[in-house]
């Protein structure tokens, strides 16, 4: 019986730098790895097995055209991170208002 490594979920995914600067790059037009591969300072395996990651975790949709497999974007999963991150707006909207209210204050105290 073999133990199977459990997938990358869209979080581990999106962990590294190179697999976040993949995701941009694919945001606009599908690419082939050979294209792909230009774009960073590392061997075209070593892309692939970052382009598996983010293809396994539903990040990416690959299709093959003749020989050649081309990558694109697929967003959709990412609506789970905005979903979490969103959470964490009230924090930052807090703390906007807050500032505001500093700066607004600090103004009033120096025009008196």
């Amino acid at each position: 019986m073999s133990a199977t490594a459990p997938k990358p979920d869209v979080y581990q995914a999106i962990a590294d730098p190179t697999r976040r600067k993949l995701l941009s790059l694919l945001s606009d037009k599908e690419m082939p790895v050979k294209d792909i591969s230009g774009h960073f300072p590392m061997t075209r395996t070593a892309v692939s097995k970052h382009l598996r990651i983010l293809e396994e975790a539903g990040l990416l949709r690959e299709r093959k055209v003749g020989r050649e497999t081309r990558y694109r974007l697929d967003p959709q999963p990412l609506m789970e991170l905005k979903d979490w991150l969103a959470y964490f707006d009230r924090f930052w909207e807090n703390k906007l208002s807050m500032l505001k209210y500093y700066v607004e204050e600090d103004h009033k105290r120096s025009e008196e």
